[in-house]
């Protein structure tokens, strides 16, 4: 099809497109799909606990976060989306949100009716089949992050973290891997890592002594690769990002 004016919806196409092989007709109908695009301000709530969402919301720019807060107040982020996820699929299917889902900047979206979102996974196997394997790869994120926090140390949690985002935007193609800007600030860096932003904020610092990276402002850039990685205690396969599960329904 012709590229001329393209959907709205592409980055959303290329990101089902790491997970499941589409045809020509598979790749219209997941363009076609209804939605309604919108501008979410930073900090604003897309989803909040409780809701009974009747969307789902593509990232098309920007970033947001997942997240939870316990009993006493406290804030845990669980995620951390951009361009191409969609970041409440679960929300939108399960009926009641058990979560938040909040802007971290500026966002571009574009909110698909639920009922859309079931008939063509239902209809299109091989979109079903995308939909279904990017909650899996969700859940295997989200599998790391509790590790992450529960048995890493601080220094250790914070490389893993900037290593993720990095092959993340990278495979995104919003970044190089070892050059981008991170979107967040020293409070939610804590609220990822289950640390004090002042502990955050020391072990950027040592990171950077150490020249494993060099920051200007949110600016990152990783000097070390492979020691960031081993520091970080990093390994790549929870993030799925081989390229192998395309040929499943091939």
């Amino acid at each position: 099809m012709s590229n001329s004016n393209p959907s709205p919806l592409t980055p959303m196409l290329r990101k089902m497109e790491l997970w499941a092989a589409f045809s020509d007709s598979d790749r219209e109908a997941l363009l076609a799909m209804p939605h309604t695009l919108k501008t979410i301000k930073e900090g604003h709530y897309i989803v909040r606990d409780g809701d009974k969402p009747t969307h789902s919301c593509v990232m098309l720019t920007g970033f947001t976060y997942r997240h939870k807060i316990v009993g006493a107040g406290a804030r845990q982020i669980v995620s951390i989306h951009r361009a191409g996820d969609m970041v409440d699929l679960q929300n939108s299917l399960l009926g009641t949100a058990d979560h938040n889902v909040q802007a971290l900047t500026r966002a571009e979206v574009a909110f698909i009716p639920r009922e859309a979102v079931k008939e063509i996974a239902f209809a299109r196997p091989a979109i079903g089949f995308a939909m279904w394997y990017d909650t899996l790869v969700d859940g295997s994120i989200f599998r790391e992050w509790v590790a992450n926090v529960g048995r890493r140390d601080a220094r250790t949690r914070m490389a893993h973290l900037l290593c993720e985002f990095a092959l993340r935007l990278e495979a995104a193609g919003l970044s190089e891997q070892t050059h981008y800007e991170l979107p967040m600030t020293q409070e939610q860096l804590a609220d990822c890592t289950g640390l004090t932003p002042v502990h955050v904020n020391r072990m950027l610092k040592e990171l950077d002594k150490g020249g494993f990276i060099q920051r200007d402002k949110r600016a990152v850039t990783i000097a070390d690769w492979r020691r960031l990685a081993e520091i970080g205690d990093f390994q790549r396969g929870y993030l799925h990002l081989g390229g192998d599960q395309s040929a499943a329904l091939q």
